[in-house]
């Protein structure tokens, strides 16, 4: 996220960002469907789903009104056209050899390290991407357990704590708890597997605006551009201690640079001229990906890129929600009032 960008009203943004990854990457799907029976099948199964409309039940945001587009043909599914909102959450985990390998810390589990609301509005010609600081204060609602209990209500509590007590119904819960918004849709990208995707378009190329010397992701870099792999974009996406405050706002940055630059490198790779490094990279994503219910197939991540066909990056606006430094924690953030709560019903 550009600092310029934060805090500010969104109709005075003029973002350059790229769309969002989670999207954009869904458009690479419709080609790695032609590819054959088998591979669409294995594609398909790599997909991992949860049922968070079945897990929250009513109590919820109301949900937008759906008006199907007209379609040419009676036999073809009219594309969606209107407005969504999509929770698209990055979860780091750094347990295992793998995850060490890939400079992951001494702890365990996974945590929400990226959180974006993404929202396309009615037409699917415009989008609004929000990021979420990982450290923001927030009421915490209880949460459903997969074993029928409940998580228990908290106070002040770190946002991204919601992911690792309860998963990703939790962050959809708190996320909706805290705008009003309806998620329509979720998205989780494994970290992991984001280092496979960048290794199968053969590494990102980024430029740093300052040096980076960051012990806890294990990057090393000097200010400037470089082409890096994906054990170095792994480690970007998770430094925050090697660049300026050292605070979650840092990271924000740097991930917004490395969302563009994948992108960038994405549509400067033709695909279609390499089936085999297409099957890898469409391979590389539908492995990382954890969706809801209504995201979890190939065909429906192909009906949503291109439902996208018309959505510019000119058209795609980027911001961090307004914050300011929790007055209990000066390590901690809460949100900005009423800037924060505009732009939440802004989104709605």
């Amino acid at each position: 996220m550009n600092g310029d960008d934060e805090g500010r009203p969104v109709g005075r943004r003029r973002s350059r960002v790229l769309k969002a990854a989670g999207l954009t990457l869904a458009g690479v799907l419709v080609a790695g469907a032609a590819v054959g029976g088998w591979v669409y099948w294995h594609l398909n199964s790599n997909i991992k789903s949860v049922d968070i409309d079945q897990a929250l039940g009513d109590d919820r945001p109301a949900k937008a009104t759906v008006t199907p587009a007209p379609s040419a043909s009676s036999s073809a599914s009219p594309l969606p056209t209107e407005a969504v909102n999509i929770l698209v959450l990055g979860s780091d985990s750094r347990s295992g050899k793998e995850n060490q390998a890939l400079g992951g810390g001494d702890s365990s589990g996974a945590r929400s390290d990226t959180a974006m609301v993404v929202h396309i509005d009615a037409g699917r010609t415009e989008a609004t991407v929000v990021s979420i600081p990982r450290d923001t204060l927030v009421t915490r609602p209880s949460c459903p357990l997969e074993d029928g209990g409940s998580t228990a209500v908290a106070y002040n509590a770190m946002f991204n704590s919601a992911y690792s007590v309860g998963g990703p119904v939790c962050a959809v819960k708190t996320v909706e708890s805290i705008t009003d918004v309806r998620m329509d849709h979720y998205i989780e990208i494994d970290f992991s597997g984001f280092a496979k995707l960048v290794n199968a378009l053969g590494g990102v190329t980024v430029t740093t605006d300052e040096d980076i010397d960051d012990s806890s992701s294990h990057l090393t870099l000097k200010a400037g551009t470089h082409h890096l792999d994906g054990k170095q974009a792994l480690a970007l996406a998770r430094t925050r201690h090697g660049i300026g405050d050292g605070s979650d706002l840092g990271r924000i940055g740097l991930q917004q640079k490395l969302v563009k630059a994948l992108l960038e490198q994405i549509s400067s790779t033709n695909l279609l001229t390499s089936p085999t490094k297409l099957y890898s990279v469409a391979d590389a994503i539908t492995g990382s990906l954890t969706t809801d219910t209504g995201l979890d197939s190939l065909s429906e991540l192909m009906s949503l890129g291109q439902s996208l066909k018309s959505l510019s990056a000119d058209q795609v606006k980027t911001v961090t929600m307004p914050v300011v430094q929790a007055p209990s924690d000066h390590n901690r953030v809460v949100a900005d009032e009423p800037e924060a709560s505009e732009l939440w019903k802004s989104l709605r």
